[in-house]
């Protein structure tokens, strides 16, 4: 483990903080393929019922590292290194509970992952953002699919054309926040949730977990990641991306009517 992924385990919870503040928890390639790597060995230690996920600095995360995803853009083969897929599809199977602990920013990956947790505690001042359209991006993680599902076709739509920030009361009626609260209590909300999963019956636990998450239901999203990672590497070089990131790096305004069709 890096000094980004913190890695604690006790009485049965494994907890991983997302460590890296000073970015706001951000992720790079690297701590996409430290917390892959996590979920993996976690899914076969028989000492770990659950996992709770977290970001520290009082931030879940802001989602990708920009200025590491930018080189995507300027090299599409790199893409296939791209550790955050192997992260998606350890979500998928993971056989266990996922608690996540949300407080702050959860932008982008930091919002998708969450409608792949099981349970996710959210603070009230919480902001969550499916920014990709403004990227010149497609939705990523089975959002295109799972959004849909969970708040309906009119709000997801929304959602994901407009890629406007939320709040944590919209993410609640999205359909994949659990439970709000005040900011302070997130943290021991979801750890006290994460020690009743460990006192109850492990084997029911797992089972009905198998039976939310079936077989079916995982070849879908597999299949639904895919299909939008194909979209998305077309996406990543393409005028739209390109001027996308040159605004966000120069910190102007962007203007994507300039652009051809």
């Amino acid at each position: 483990m890096t000094d980004n992924i913190l890695k604690e385990t006790h009485t049965g919870v494994l907890t991983l903080t997302i460590n890296r503040p000073e970015k706001k928890n951000a992720l790079t390639n690297e701590m996409y393929a430290e917390l892959a790597k996590a979920f993996s060995e976690a899914a076969q230690d028989p000492e770990i019922k659950v996992v709770l996920l977290q970001g520290s600095g009082g931030i879940f995360s802001s989602g990708n590292d920009l200025k590491e995803f930018s080189m995507y853009s300027q090299n599409l083969h790199n893409f296939q290194d791209f550790a955050g897929i192997q992260l998606m599809k350890q979500f998928i199977i993971f056989p266990k509970p996922i608690v996540a602990a949300v407080t702050g920013l959860a932008f982008g990956i930091g919002t998708t992952m969450l409608l792949h947790c099981d349970i996710v505690i959210a603070g009230r001042a919480t902001k969550f953002s499916l920014p990709f359209v403004k990227l010149g991006l497609v939705p990523e993680f089975a959002s295109s699919y799972l959004l849909p599902l969970m708040a309906g076709k009119a709000r997801a739509s929304q959602a994901l054309l407009l890629g406007e920030p939320f709040g944590a009361e919209d993410a609640y009626q999205l359909g994949f926040v659990s439970q709000l609260c005040d900011d302070e209590q997130v943290y021991p909300q979801a750890l006290s949730h994460c020690r009743q999963l460990c006192d109850l019956p492990e084997k029911t636990i797992l089972i009905i977990k198998s039976m939310i998450n079936t077989p079916d239901k995982q070849g879908k999203l597999l299949e639904v990641i895919e299909n939008e990672m194909s979209f998305f590497q077309k996406e990543l070089v393409s005028a739209e991306h390109r001027e996308a990131m040159a605004t966000f790096f120069e910190k102007r305004t962007p203007n994507f009517s300039k652009l051809k069709v």
